[in-house]
């Protein structure tokens, strides 16, 4: 069986999230560049991938999908004998924690990460006010989830077992760990800290960040 093909950039956590998934399934795939500073995602030849010119595309043999998320649930379903159930169905914490991930978590993380990490990579500087915003924004979220992951029984985001919900949450956790903002958002909320180590400790998580290319140090 061919590897399967993940168009996108290695540093862009969109790519990293399914990447995370796919390593969890012990999947086979390659890399695709796809340059965003030359315009690459608006291509003739990507945009046959993803007509929204967004990163990720994933090409799995005939069937070409987009939409991180989507992409993920997608794995997690046809691939669910080669590794864990990360779609337990029904599950109304999964469903629920899902969607806290993309309406709640990204918004706020997702600024807050460019600021702080990717827009001193590309040479700019951080907009303090941008900064301050969507860390207090991030800062309520995360107060949810720590309420949440202190209950009997969750251990994880859906209860005790890790699934999607918990995975899809790994590439901006990880940058936003690698940000000055780690220790007040992350390492001051104890539920939080714990599920972030627990989550991140996991062996394809581990192969993952290894194709990650980020500077040495973080910014500040």
């Amino acid at each position: 069986m061919a590897p399967m093909k993940l168009h996108g950039m290695a540093l862009s956590p969109n790519v990293v999230r399914v990447a995370a998934v796919l390593n969890e399934f012990g999947l086979d795939f390659e890399i695709v560049p796809v340059d965003l500073r030359t315009g690459a995602h608006k291509h003739p030849d990507f945009l046959a991938l993803n007509p929204f010119g967004q990163i990720p595309a994933l090409q799995d043999g005939d069937e070409v999908l987009y939409e991180s998320r989507a992409i993920n649930r997608y794995i997690a379903t046809k691939y669910r004998s080669q590794g864990p159930d990360l779609v337990p169905t029904p599950s109304a914490k999964l469903e629920t924690w899902l969607e806290v991930e993309s309406h709640h978590f990204y918004p706020a993380v997702s600024p807050l990460v460019f600021q702080l990490l990717i827009k001193p990579m590309l040479g700019g500087a951080p907009d303090a006010a941008v900064v301050d915003k969507h860390a207090a924004e991030l800062a309520k979220v995360l107060d949810v989830y720590e309420a949440h992951l202190a209950k009997e029984g969750n251990r994880y985001l859906a209860g005790g077992a890790y699934t999607l919900a918990d995975a899809n949450h790994l590439s901006y956790m990880f940058m936003l760990t690698k940000t000055s903002k780690a220790e007040d958002l992350v390492a001051s909320r104890p539920h939080v800290k714990a599920w972030w180590e627990d989550i991140s400790a996991r062996p394809a998580w581990k192969k993952t960040v290894a194709a990650i290319p980020l500077p040495p140090s973080p910014s500040a």
